[in-house]
């Protein structure tokens, strides 16, 4: 299955000098359900691009299996206006995913999906201080600048986030883009999976602000680091603190500010800045 993740959408743009009648090219944004066992978990509004990096990324940053062979197949189904993604689950991870079926209260939607309480929206962030990532002012800089080069549908659009991996002295590996800048980094996440990256060996960049939901899922990846080109929320600071993460935000050119965890910044000490 297969559709365009833009489309070319008529308009009149009015300018300094004038007004004219042209296409723009837009991004697409369809309904994509998960399905484990053929019951619907949740449905996400998202770019129709990598959808098996999608499957396998939000299964991992859920929770929903612990590793990539703990899911058996995928199959990418249309369903009507959107897309249909069957994940059916080994044996083991099966069984534990439909005891976790049983305590849902109610349908689930975007964002905190198949979340059934406060306790689990706000669940304890995988560890990742142990990791031995060590990031330059340089290496910082020139994440954002490379993630830019990747991001082909938001220089069609200008519509779209990007998520990619950097890692020092080889710079972005892989990076993924969607309307959605959770779902991008599920994206990235299934990506680096389905390619045996070790989390641990690089930093998370994303064009978006940073929420705990994102310092969730980069911790899942083993990412010891996230890197931003927006701000993070309060609970997204004391979220990446716990988790021993570094959380670098607001990258513009040569500038940043670092939030959690300075001790994985070298290269000189930063100015002390109002």
């Amino acid at each position: 299955m297969s559709r365009p993740p833009v489309t070319a959408a008529p308009r009149i743009a009015r300018r300094v000098h004038g007004t004219a009648t042209a296409a723009r090219m837009v991004p697409e944004e369809v309904p994509v359900a998960f399905s484990y066992g053929g019951t619907t978990h949740a449905v996400m509004m998202a770019t129709p691009a990598d959808l098996e990096d999608f499957a396998l990324g939000f299964s991992l940053t859920e929770g929903i299996v612990a590793a990539p062979d703990e899911i058996e197949a995928v199959a990418v189904e249309e369903a009507g206006e959107g897309i249909d993604i069957q994940i059916t689950l080994g044996g083991e991870p099966g069984a534990r995913f439909a005891a976790r079926r049983r305590h849902l209260a109610g349908p689930v939607g975007c964002g905190l999906c198949g979340i059934e309480s406060i306790e689990e929206a706000l669940r304890r962030v995988r560890d990742v201080g142990a990791a031995a990532l060590t990031l330059s002012a340089g290496d910082i800089t020139r994440s954002v600048r490379q993630l830019a080069e990747w991001q082909t549908l938001h220089s069609e659009t200008g519509a779209v986030h990007a998520a990619g991996f950097y890692v020092p002295e080889s710079g972005i590996l892989t990076a993924r883009e969607d309307v959605g800048r959770h779902n991008a980094l599920d994206k990235l996440a299934g990506a680096l999976a389905r390619a045996g990256v070790d989390g641990e060996t690089g930093a998370v960049v994303v064009t978006s602000r940073v929420s705990v939901e994102m310092v969730q899922k980069a911790a899942a990846i083993g990412a010891p680091a996230i890197l931003a080109v927006s701000a993070p929320t309060a609970l997204a600071i004391r979220t990446a603190e716990e988790a021993g993460m570094m959380l670098v935000a607001l990258v513009r050119g040569d500038e940043f500010d670092v939030f959690t965890h300075a001790r994985r910044l070298v290269e000189g000490e930063a100015r002390n800045v109002a």
